[in-house]
């Protein structure tokens, strides 16, 4: 099963409470006459120069929050380091695991063999769990034979701030394939609902040099590149 991200809410007119925050830090104007400007008057440029000045506390008073399927436990797992966030996930502890749902890397599909022999170590670990369970065994203990492979599902919530670091890093080519997807999905749909704010958002590649010590070599040519289902 592949991810899936939808985008449950965000600060309303995100693109302005933004840019009115950095107004407020050099005006004798009050926030709330800042944010009744037009639109046209909260530019780009301004928000340009928040992010290449690295004045990046105003983006903190927008937040957006996904709700995200078909995920590897594999995934979530680093997902959860990104510490300015707020995550709720599925419990295995209390949701049984009916059926061996397991997501399965792009490169098994290149493989029949190891596309069997993966599925087929996942089937048998969903055996073992249920077995373990008609047993006695608590599902809290039982849950430990299940593979990191296994889907899971989640709520998350980043301010504009925090998305902007996970992009940078996360869009990489170098990032792990899955949650580069995850953050590819999300990036869509933050640019829609607030397309100043992640108007620069992305790996370091597509608007400087590369800040990697290992490049991969093939840095993107333009957003559009970026946001495109490899």
């Amino acid at each position: 099963m592949s991810c899936r991200v939808n985008l449950l809410t965000h600060t309303p007119r995100a693109d302005e409470v933004v840019t009115a925050a950095a107004r407020l830090c050099y005006s004798d104007s009050t926030a709330d006459n800042l944010l009744t400007e037009e639109l046209a008057s909260l530019s780009v440029p301004l928000l340009e120069l928040l992010q290449r000045s690295g004045h990046h506390s105003p983006f903190e008073h927008a937040s957006f929050t996904f709700a995200v399927d078909g995920l590897s436990r594999v995934t979530s797992h680093q997902l959860v380091r990104h510490r300015i966030a707020s995550f709720s996930q599925q419990s295995q502890r209390y949701v049984r695991m009916e059926t061996p749902d397991v997501i399965l890397p792009p490169s098994l599909l290149t493989c029949s063999e190891a596309q069997e022999l993966f599925l087929k170590q996942a089937r048998e670990a969903h055996e073992t769990y249920k077995k373990l369970i008609s047993l006695g065994i608590p599902q809290e203990d039982a849950r430990f034979i299940l593979p990191h492979g296994w889907e899971t599902r989640l709520v998350l919530t980043m301010n504009a701030r925090e998305l902007h670091h996970f992009y940078h890093l996360r869009l990489c080519r170098r990032a792990q394939w899955e949650i580069r997807e995850l953050a590819r999905l999300m990036l869509i749909e933050t640019r829609k609902a607030a397309p100043l704010l992640f108007a620069l958002a992305g790996p370091s590649c597509l608007f400087r040099e590369c800040e990697e010590a290992r490049p991969c070599g093939r840095p993107f040519n333009d957003m559009e590149e970026l946001l495109a289902k490899d």
